[in-house]
């Protein structure tokens, strides 16, 4: 199958967190105008798409997953005028803004929900998801929460518990009911129509579900739900669709993202993620194993070649800071993070770029539990310490893998509150905001920002990058991760050195050369490549090979 371009093709996309983005108020909540007020500085990155996090009306009880209205904005973001204002001005430096929708669940607080728990014969009831409870009262089977304990709450009014994949406040929605269906198609559109560039589609993996066989993600009825939606929907528009799919393999994600399907432009997947939480559970993190890693991103890479497209990140709102996670966040902090960049942006796919990332902000361990602010986090400490972990092991867990630790105030400056804010922020700064802040790097043209500002440029400037074959070398290495992209006219070796010590190589004859073009790198770029290469403390490059 040859891939027909698209425009996202050699698109970066670069994803705000907005509450903690920029605060143009002064109320130490990120807003819609603080994200207006840096579109240049973002044009300047060279990124041309930004998925908001969401933005809509919400009661907040997870940061704005949980939706009461789709079509307004939280006040605490601002206006729709505001949102308007934002499409138009990325517009003008030709940037798309794809939303961040959440049509799993709602908040509990959603005119539908309300008219749901009314009475049983309400005409949204079937909104929902509703069972009676078992003889003896107790829930109706032992479906567990995402964020912990049981998936069902008891409603009083009406005798009957409701399903909550997520918070007890963001109660799933019942999509084998047509018209919710339809509400949901009717709402994108009302979006389309405003111009935004497409959507970021939360959980949408759990759309299909059927509780009463026990099946949450991935049901039979999901693809089928989402063609339906294509078809309604932005299937005739030229827009960027992504869906959330933890669950996903790469046979999957075909069904999702190959064009012949007419489902979505791609998905994440999470498989490169989860690699370091031991037996699947983040709270119990382990030390990378690298040829894993090699293997996973291999195999996503080989086997959505010609069938579909792939997403590359290492961030995102929910994820630890990569440079704490797969990098050094001390002493070769800048390196790790050019060489983790370099890594993920020569391959073939989407990349994805979060806030902060591009300066290589860290994680955070905040001294106490209430720091913190993320639902997810505050109920685990509390499940795990109530069940025998102690608060010190707990703490050292939510310090590696919180989803807090993305969710601090981006650093502008070293000024008060990094420049996120003249008020105190809804949550604390990373205290290294001083020497880690994107004045500093804009002021250094060895930063991690020029960095990633050269990646960028490449991927526009060299089909190879975006659509060459991808070709790995040194597949089962425990410290280097390589790959060569190749087309009919170029190849490009990347190296990268994962570790904090210098490690050799010994190239095989098809890859060495007297003389290369070296695309990026950082440290000394090289020249030649000999028979034999020793790659630096987490030393990274791209290359062009002779024909």
């Amino acid at each position: 199958m040859n891939i027909t371009p698209k425009w996202w093709h050699d698109a970066v996309v670069y994803q705000i967190y907005p509450r903690s983005y920029c605060d143009s108020n002064n109320d130490g909540m990120g807003d819609l105008r603080g994200v207006i007020s840096k579109l240049d500085y973002l044009q300047t990155l060279g990124v041309n798409v930004l998925w908001l996090s969401p933005v809509y009306q919400s009661p907040m009880d997870d940061n704005g997953y949980d939706i009461s209205d789709y079509q307004d904005i939280a006040p605490m973001f601002g206006t729709m005028a505001d949102m308007d204002a934002l499409l138009a001005e990325a517009k003008q430096r030709d940037i798309r803004i794809i939303m961040d929708l959440v049509v799993n669940h709602t908040s509990d607080e959603h005119p539908w929900f309300k008219e749901a728990r009314k009475s049983k014969d309400n005409p949204y009831r079937d909104y929902y998801i509703w069972r009676k409870p078992n003889e003896d009262g107790s829930v109706p089977d032992e479906m567990g929460s995402v964020f912990g304990g049981t998936a069902w709450e008891f409603d009083e009014q009406t005798g009957e518990y409701f399903l909550h994949i997520f918070s007890k406040r963001q109660p799933d929605l019942n999509w084998e009911n047509p018209k919710v269906q339809e509400e949901v198609h009717k709402m994108m559109n009302w979006w389309l129509d405003k111009g935004v560039g497409g959507f970021r589609l939360d959980v949408i993996d759990l759309i299909g579900k059927e509780i009463d066989k026990k099946i949450t993600g991935n049901g039979p009825r999901l693809h089928g739900l989402i063609q339906e939606m294509n078809r309604a929907t932005f299937g005739d528009k030229d827009v960027l669709t992504v869906g959330e799919t933890w669950d996903a393999t790469p046979e999957i994600a075909k069904l999702y993202s190959n064009p012949a399907r007419d489902e979505f432009s791609m998905v994440f997947q999470f498989e490169h993620i989860s690699l370091t939480w031991q037996h699947g559970d983040k709270w119990s993190p382990i030390p990378l194993d690298l040829p894993a890693l090699k293997r996973v991103l291999t195999k996503w890479q080989v086997e959505l070649a010609d069938e579909g497209w792939n997403s590359l990140f290492w961030n995102n709102h929910d994820l630890p800071r990569i440079v704490s996670k797969y990098g050094c966040e001390g002493e070769y902090r800048v390196q790790s993070a050019k060489m983790l960049a370099t890594t993920l942006h020569m391959m073939k796919g989407t990349p994805y770029v979060y806030q902060g990332e591009e300066i290589g902000m860290t994680n955070v361990a905040f001294p106490s539990i209430d720091d913190y602010r993320d639902i997810e986090t505050l109920n685990f400490y509390k499940v795990r310490t109530e069940n025998g972990v102690s608060p010190e092991d707990q703490l050292a867990a939510i310090h590696v893998n919180s989803r807090d630790n993305a969710r601090t105030p981006m650093q502008w400056d070293d000024s008060a509150n990094g420049g996120f804010s003249e008020a105190q922020p809804w949550i604390n700064v990373n205290p290294n905001y001083t020497h880690i802040n994107v004045a500093q790097a804009l002021d250094d043209p060895n930063s991690i920002f020029y960095h990633y500002q050269h990646l960028i440029a490449l991927r526009k400037a060299m089909p190879v990058i975006v659509y060459g074959a991808f070709e790995p070398v040194f597949e089962d290495h425990p410290a280097v991760f390589g790959y060569v992209r190749a087309n009919d006219d170029v190849r490009v070796l990347v190296l990268s050195n994962f570790t904090r010590e210098s490690v050799t190589v010994e190239l095989p004859e098809s890859l060495q050369a007297e003389q290369v073009e070296c695309l990026i790198s950082n440290y000394a770029a090289p020249s030649t490549l000999a028979q034999t290469v020793t790659l630096q403390p987490y030393e990274s490059f791209a290359v062009v090979l002779p024909a």
